[in-house]
């Protein structure tokens, strides 16, 4: 009889068999812990679940019979585990041999910490970071840590949230929280997860010895009308279901003078309306969302003081323009698709 896994690992997919051809093979050179994979296919016509069986029948197959979309499905994911360490994994990141066990290490010897984040970089380049963790800012701009910067400056230490591309978050955590919100279906999942985590009193942890590489990315492209109105749309509802009041009254003017003054730039900029409709999508559901605020707050365990020293002061847009701008050089040099896989 087989020893129980120490941790699952779930990989969400869409339509990405040429990622998990990748992804499977390295995520199986894992050592020095025990693991199970839970791969969660979204309704897949590539001929990714037959694959998977084939070449991979150790692995925990759940098909869908559509697109249910990251958050849902890792959810999904997560109610298959057995373990009370769960892992997510993009379909288009490589983990290093030593990957999971670095995070399983990192959690034993923080127990007082409920995620935590890889070090993501780039495929092309590896000498470059893709994420160390997830940022947010008292605007509600967030973004990934240390992005398109060099490895090395990337210590070790507690962060706002982990990015969901690859991270561990302990069976608790997601119990307490609920999981990701599935009504984002994609992209800011992760730092709203964060927020939840953070109120409830669980703290995030970066882990630079765990490191995947990454092809960012692989589905649609960086600046898609999809990912901009789910990012917009999602922005929103990440706002109004976490942000402090006090925050909220002191930057709110600033917050909403910034969005009015960059949404014609990105509008001009895309050659489409997807920022405003996404915008708009989140205000007309902000009745629901401002009942999931409730029940944030209803839940609190620690007070705005203690998140504060993790939630970055105001992005001015010269800075936001920077990281957009150091971004898209990175990923122009790394040569990959400027696209995120299954998100």
């Amino acid at each position: 009889m087989s020893e129980r896994p120490e941790a699952s690992v779930v990989i969400v997919t869409w339509n990405g068999k040429r990622h998990l051809q990748r992804c499977l093979p390295a995520l199986g050179d894992q050592t020095g812990v025990r693991f199970e994979t839970i791969v969660v296919d979204n309704g897949s016509t590539d001929g990714t679940a037959e694959w998977i069986a084939g070449e991979h029948p150790q692995v925990v197959l759940k098909r869908l019979d559509s697109n249910h979309g990251f958050a849902a499905a890792n959810n999904i994911g997560f109610g298959l585990a057995e373990t009370d360490l769960i892992a997510t994994l993009n379909n288009d990141a490589v983990p290093d041999p030593d990957w999971l066990h670095s995070l399983v290490r990192a959690a034993h010897e923080h127990p007082e910490a409920g995620s935590f984040g890889s070090r993501i970089v780039l495929d092309r380049d590896p000498n470059i970071i893709d994420s160390a963790g997830v940022v947010t800012d008292v605007l509600g701009i967030a973004w990934d840590r240390h992005n398109a910067e060099p490895v090395g400056v990337d210590a070790a230490g507690e962060v706002f949230g982990a990015c969901a591309g690859a991270a561990l978050y302990r069976k608790d955590l997601l119990a307490e929280t609920g999981g990701f919100d599935p009504s984002f279906f994609a992209y800011l999942e992760d730092v709203d997860l964060a927020w939840r985590a953070r109120w409830l009193g669980w703290t995030a942890r970066y882990v630079p010895e765990a490191r995947v590489v990454h092809a960012h990315s692989a589905t649609g492209t960086e600046e898609s009308p999809f990912k901009t109105f789910h990012l917009g749309r999602n922005k929103v509802w990440t706002i109004v279901k976490n942000h402090p009041t006090r925050a909220l009254l002191r930057y709110g003017s600033l917050l909403l003078a910034y969005d009015l003054a960059s949404l014609p730039i990105t509008i001009a900029r895309q050659r489409n309306l997807a920022a405003l409709r996404g915008r708009l999508a989140g205000l007309r559901a902000l009745g629901p969302m401002l009942r999931q605020r409730k029940q944030v707050a209803a839940c609190r365990q620690v007070d705005w003081e203690e998140i504060r020293p993790f939630v970055a002061g105001p992005s001015w847009p010269w800075d936001v323009w920077r990281r957009q701008r150091r971004l898209r050089q990175a990923v122009a040099a790394d040569g990959s698709p400027t696209t995120p896989s299954a998100r």
